[in-house]
């Protein structure tokens, strides 16, 4: 099992009970207003609503969509619907991309999103994420399509993770996911903030949708999940606020950290930095009840999430002040 953020009961079990402040994700902290479901989406088996698939192709801008268990089920689905490729991941990027690609036969390599335009011939499979997770790095989406037309020349796949792509929606190319080869992920749970109802939609060609829905089996999202979500993409005066909002957001976050001598990038929901003393940075703001994302590895760095509430805030720069009077 990967390592993730929002895994608070580690971050208990390590530094004891905090009145925990979790900046290890970048899901909105401000979540969608869930209304209440009805009594049936608890005792009848969940059949596939045309309807929830139909909001989600008008809100993301797709031909088609397929909804699915959160993006995760795509992501461990999607290598088993080929044969034995030469598979390029972007790195650093989303974790489980490379750790399911890397199996089912296929040859994987990390490549450097500097690098991406040089590896197209060399692969029968890209994966990119856009906006990237954990560092914000963006593909202009012309980029992108040429990329997908000349894997899909070759039957290949480039595949577009944009589970970060609400608040950057002139970067998303999922209207062109009609095209062949070229399959675009979304993810509920980041802007609307419903990570927990797992819940996500894959936009590619309809044979390839079938496939994945053949492979992934019935019943794949939970009524509930799927009440929730039809009021969520339907609610464009809350979209719209909420966009602004966390843009705003966004670029306070971005402030805080200058203003305290860390040059960040990202998005409107994170800001990521290459930290020299990442390990000393997270267990600095663990001991003061605050969670960030440690990045151990390749991309060694620290990911913040965006605070609650204005107590969060001020905790957040009160924790900083105390990390730059440790460092000096």
């Amino acid at each position: 099992m990967l390592e993730h953020g929002g895994n608070l009961r580690d971050a208990a079990r390590r530094f004891g009970q905090h009145d925990w402040l979790d900046l290890s994700t970048g899901i909105n902290p401000h979540h969608y207003p869930a209304p209440i479901v009805a009594a049936n989406a608890w005792h009848r088996l969940p059949e596939a609503d045309p309807a929830l698939a139909a909001a989600a192709a008008a809100y993301y801008g797709a031909p088609l969509m397929l909804p699915v268990a959160g993006t995760q089920a795509a992501i461990q689905a999607l290598p088993r619907l080929r044969a034995p490729s030469r598979v390029v991941v972007a790195a650093p990027s989303y974790a489980e991309h490379a750790h399911h690609w890397s199996g089912h036969g296929h040859t994987r390599r990390q490549v450097d999103y500097a690098q991406l335009d040089s590896a197209v011939d060399g692969c029968d499979v890209m994966v990119v994420c856009n906006p990237n997770n954990p560092t914000g790095a963006m593909v202009p989406p012309q980029q992108l399509l040429r990329w997908a037309d000349a894997l899909a020349a070759r039957g290949g796949w480039l595949v577009v993770d944009e589970a970060f792509g609400d608040t950057a929606t002139s970067a998303s190319i999922c209207a062109q996911a009609g095209r062949p080869g070229l399959i675009v992920l979304r993810s509920v749970g980041k802007f609307f903030g419903l990570a927990g109802i797992r819940l996500g939609f894959v936009a590619a060609q309809p044979a390839l949708l079938d496939q994945l829905a053949d492979l992934l089996g019935p019943w794949t999202v939970s009524g509930p999940a799927q009440q929730v979500a039809l009021a969520a993409l339907h609610d464009q005066p809350w979209q719209d606020a909420m966009r602004a909002r966390l843009c705003a957001e966004g670029e306070r976050l971005r402030q805080l950290l200058a203003a305290h001598g860390i040059h960040a990038s990202g998005s409107a929901l994170f800001q990521w930095w290459p930290e020299p003393d990442a390990e000393s940075f997270w267990q600095h703001m663990a001991e003061r009840g605050i969670w960030v994302r440690l990045f151990r590895h390749a991309a060694r760095g620290i990911r913040l999430g965006l605070p609650p509430d204005e107590a969060g805030w001020r905790r957040l720069d009160h924790a900083l002040n105390e990390w730059n009077c440790v460092k000096l």
